[in-house]
Order: structure tokens, then C-alpha cells, then sequence
């Protein structure tokens, strides 16, 4: 017996031995996507902002009405600038080069922009000739597509992201099964963002003659002398009493996937793909916690006329559901909003309220003209369906109605708010 102890003990010594030069020697060729970031320098970005010819819409974002003008967002490039004076024929004037400008607002002669990580106060006084009045540098936070992403902030800042094949060699253990790579992982190293905006002036609501009105996509929300802008996670307020020389005034964390905001009534609503967080701004440097309105997960922009917001979810990229619905939401008493009634829909993005009609852009469907006398009963049916067009916000004001999709910026009459009369458009270049 003794004799068959020791043996035992020297075959499992021997096995436990071969199993872990086995494993030192056990190696896996593997091929990744790795998602790089590329980086844009400090002194280009900050030397880059420049006034130029009018330029073709290619990729419009947010739009902005400001008097007899129209700003419009050219995705990560700048911004048009369109003479509105006959909505009828609309005249593009001139293009401001802003590298990774996505938001706008404006204030008197003084228009607000996002230039990646800086905040531009621009002199649009003349706006076939806007000049710089300041940057205020590393405001916002850099772009990012995943919470672990990898970036350097010394190398400047990110702009896109390239894909690159990796194929490499790893040692791993020889187990069976269960392998860590499995078929492959891909790395994400940065951040791709569809920024979008929030802040519409409802019919109750009149703009005053030195401020403009956005669309339900914005992140950027003036109300008198305070600025505020939202990132993924966090509510950025900005001191602009003197319009020119804006100055950074306090950070508050919000939460995740922050994506619009709408300001009504000294209360800042503010939409994730999560719900709607509601902020009061009575102090309006120390926005106050009111409640938070959750929802499905999906892309959600917020418009808020009286006693009722006005929400609308979508599927796709980066929201991830198949929710594709408008929702009322009860707001009478703030601090406990509740849903009243839900309308199901295509893929709608934007929206605004004028008088007792809301306008949804419903992606491919187009733009949709609801009744909205009884906001509790909203029919599923449209008055009217605008179809054919591709259609992502809109801004109802002074009985026009702005709206831009990815085919163009369209104008209509809205004298008649249950009706859409086409004015004008000018088409995106193919």
C-alpha cells in the first residue's frame, strides 16, 4: 500500500508538471477589428474658424432661427448661414468654418458654438463676415463611443475613428472549451457621437426679439443670462450676462446618455435614452433636481407645452430598442410626471407644438401633423402626412414652419396649423 501511495503521487506531480509546461508553450493567432482614434492638433482646431463663401447643405444637422436667419449645422464642419428675409426663396450667404461644430445658440449679435472640446462665442453682426469673441477651451469633454474608451488628450483631439485588422499571436490556456476569444472580440477605442438638440419655443411661448429658437435636438439652451449645455453624462452651465465673454459657471452630473434639452417655464427638461429628467432654474447657476420621468431605452427628444411634454422614442443606433413611439406625459405636478397616453410611430426624431397641432418628423415617413386639442387622446391617424422626404426636426414659429431631413431644409405656411403649405426648399447636394 505504501508503495502504491507514493507512485499515485508522483503520476498526479507529474501530470500537474506537463499540463503547466503544456500551457506556457499553448499559444492562438487571433484577428480583431480595433477601432483607433484619430486625432486633430490643438493649434488646428483653434486656428481653423473662418467665414467663407456659401457652401452646398451635404450633411445638415441642428437648425437655429435667429430673425430673418437660418443657421444650419453641417455636421462636425460648420454652420450655414441663410438669409430668410422671403422664406419663399431662402438665400444662402455664407458658411462659417467650425471643425467638430454639431450645436448652436444665439444671443442678441453673439452666436454660441461647439468646436469639439471648445466653446465659440461668435460675432455674427455681420454674418457674411462672423469673427471669433472668445473660445473658452476645453469646456466639453471629448467624444466617446464606448465608457472604457482609449484616448489621449495630449495627442489633441478625437475627430473619427478608423477600423484596423489586427491579426497577432497570444498565449492562452490549453483548455477545452471556453476559449476567451471566442470568434473574436472587436476593441473600441474612442468615440463616434450623433449629437442631436432640444430646445423649442412652444406656442405659449414667445422668444424675445434678442434670442433665437432651436429645434427639439439641441444640447445647447439659453434662458436669459445663462447658457446651458449637455454632454453624455453631465449639465455644463455657462455665464453669458455678457454675451460676448462667456464663462464657465458649474458642472452637475446628470446621469447616462444624456441627449437633449428643452427649457420652459424656469425648469430644464432634459431627455436620455433612458427618461426625462426634470431641473428647476430659479437659481439659474444651481439647476434643483425635480424628478425623473423613465421610459424604455431609446432616443428621446422633449418638447413641454403647459401642463404636458411631448416625447418621442426611436430604434436605432446607438439606442438599441424597437421602441418607435410619441408619449404624453403628464407634467402638472412636476415632481410626479406620469404618462397619459402613447402613440405608435415609424422612427420619429424631432418634434414642435404650435397652438393645438404637433409636428413629429417621422424619419422616413415624413413630417406628421397631429391634433393636438386633447393631448390625452391624440389620434394615430395624422391630419396630414407630408411624405417622401426624410424628415429628423422642425421648428414651428410666427406660423412657418423650418424643418430639415436629410434630403434638405424645407420650409412650409402655417397659417393654418392643421395645414402644411410648401414654401421653399433647398436640397441637400448629391
Amino acid at each position: 500500500m505504501k508503495s502504491f501511495t507514493l507512485s499515485l503521487i508522483g503520476l498526479v506531480s507529474a501530470l500537474f508538471l506537463l499540463n503547466s509546461c503544456t500551457k506556457d508553450k499553448c499559444s492562438q493567432t487571433i484577428t480583431y477589428t480595433k477601432y483607433v482614434p484619430q486625432y486633430m492638433s490643438y493649434d488646428e482646431l483653434r486656428s481653423s474658424v473662418k467665414s467663407m463663401p456659401a457652401q452646398s447643405l451635404k450633411n445638415p444637422g441642428k437648425i437655429y432661427l435667429m430673425g430673418n436667419y437660418i443657421f444650419v449645422n453641417e455636421v462636425d464642419k460648420g454652420i450655414h448661414v441663410i438669409n430668410n428675409s422671403n422664406p419663399s426663396s431662402p438665400q444662402p450667404i455664407s458658411f462659417i468654418q467650425i471643425p467638430g461644430n454639431i450645436d448652436i445658440s444665439a444671443k442678441g449679435n453673439v452666436l454660441y458654438a461647439d468646436s469639439y472640446v471648445d466653446l465659440l462665442a461668435l460675432d455674427i453682426s455681420n454674418p457674411s463676415n462672423v469673427t471669433v469673441l472668445k473660445r473658452v477651451e476645453d469646456a466639453l469633454p471629448q467624444r466617446r463611443l464606448t465608457s472604457g474608451a482609449s484616448i489621449d488628450p495630449q495627442k489633441g483631439v478625437v475627430t473619427f475613428y478608423k477600423d484596423e485588422v489586427v491579426t497577432e499571436e497570444i498565449n492562452k490556456d490549453c483548455q477545452i472549451g471556453g476559449g476567451y476569444w471566442g470568434g473574436g472580440p472587436i476593441w473600441m477605442e474612442g468615440d463616434v457621437v450623433n449629437v442631436s438638440s432640444g430646445n423649442m419655443v412652444p406656442s405659449v411661448f414667445t422668444a424675445a426679439p434678442q434670442t433665437g429658437v432651436a429645434g427639439s435636438l439641441a444640447r445647447f439652451a439659453l434662458n436669459n443670462n445663462t447658457l446651458y449645455v449637455v454632454d453624455d453624462n453631465n449639465l455644463r452651465v455657462f455665464d453669458v450676462s455678457t454675451p460676448a465673454n462667456p464663462s464657465a459657471n458649474g458642472t452637475a452630473y446628470i446621469g447616462r446618455n444624456i441627449e437633449t434639452i428643452f427649457p420652459y417655464n424656469n425648469h430644464l427638461f432634459i431627455g436620455s435614452t433612458n427618461g426625462m429628467f426634470i431641473y428647476n432654474i430659479s437659481n439659474p447657476t444651481a439647476p434643483a433636481y425635480v424628478s425623473t420621468y423613465i421610459h424604455g431605452t431609446a432616443c428621446d427628444p422633449v418638447v413641454v407645452d403647459g401642463d404636458y411634454a411631448y416625447v418621442t422614442l426611436r430604434s436605432g443606433t446607438p439606442c438599441n430598442t424597437s421602441l418607435n413611439q410619441l408619449e404624453v406625459v403628464d407634467i402638472k405636478t412636476l415632481s410626479n410626471p406620469v404618462l397619459k397616453h402613447t402613440v405608435q410611430m415609424k422612427n420619429p426624431h424631432g418634434l414642435g407644438k404650435w397652438g393645438d397641432v404637433l409636428y413629429v418628423c417621422d424619419g422616413n415617413a415624413g413630417l406628421k401633423v397631429m391634433d393636438a386639442q386633447n393631448p390625452e387622446t391624440i389620434p394615430a391617424n395624422p391630419v396630414v402626412q407630408v411624405g417622401s422626404i426624410n424628415a429628423t426636426d422642425v421648428i414651428p414659429f410666427n406660423n412657418r414652419l423650418l424643418m430639415i431631413g436629410t434630403d434638405g431644409l424645407y420650409q412650409y405656411d402655417i397659417s393654418n396649423p392643421m395645414q402644411v403649405s410648401y414654401l421653399s426648399r433647398i436640397a441637400v447636394e448629391k
